[in-house]
């Protein structure tokens, strides 16, 4: 659920909340996620039917949105009905995606990057947002918690996972 950048409310992916989420409820300690629009796939841009936006960060990332890849693919079918769930109960993409991740018990605050004043105007209303338990069912059943849509998604991996030599002296 928190994250980096792959649709997930969602970040790089909710593999967090197989492990850092559970451990950060047991220690009594905050979670403090970044882009909680992952990566601009819940802004509601990126919907079934339509041109698919330009961006910057596709141009730099290919692997994150290149939709001849499966797993990006996966990405565009979840975003496509998180945005149809999302205008099912009258709200926004944007304000369901914030509420989400800012509702969690885990989470202390959100880091949000509008680069834009209309982004950061049509993220403000989120704070009001509340979504109930329902509706976190249909999120959960759409992206289920603990997936990675897309392990190219996972960022960095510790030298130690990729060399035996690192993970056995």
């Amino acid at each position: 659920m928190v994250g980096q950048d792959d649709v997930t409310f969602f970040g790089k992916g909710r593999d967090i909340e197989r492990e850092v989420v559970p451990l950060a409820l047991d220690q009594n300690l905050a979670i403090l996620p970044w882009s909680p629009l992952a990566g601009g796939w819940l802004s509601g841009r990126y919907r079934k039917g339509e041109q698919l936006p330009r961006s910057s960060r596709a141009e730099r990332i290919p692997q994150r949105f290149d939709l001849s890849l499966a797993e990006n693919q996966r990405k565009l079918d979840a975003a496509d009905a998180l945005g149809a769930l999302a205008d099912e109960v009258g709200m926004t993409l944007i304000h369901m995606a914030l509420a989400f991740v800012v509702q969690h018990p885990a989470v202390t605050s959100a880091i949000v990057g509008p680069r834009t004043m209309e982004q950061l105007e049509s993220q403000l209303g989120a704070v009001d947002v509340t979504l109930d338990a329902v509706l976190l069912d249909r999120i959960d059943g759409i992206v289920p918690p603990g997936t990675n849509l897309n392990p190219f998604d996972a960022g960095y991996t510790p030298p130690s996972l990729e060399d035996a030599f690192l993970r056995r002296r």
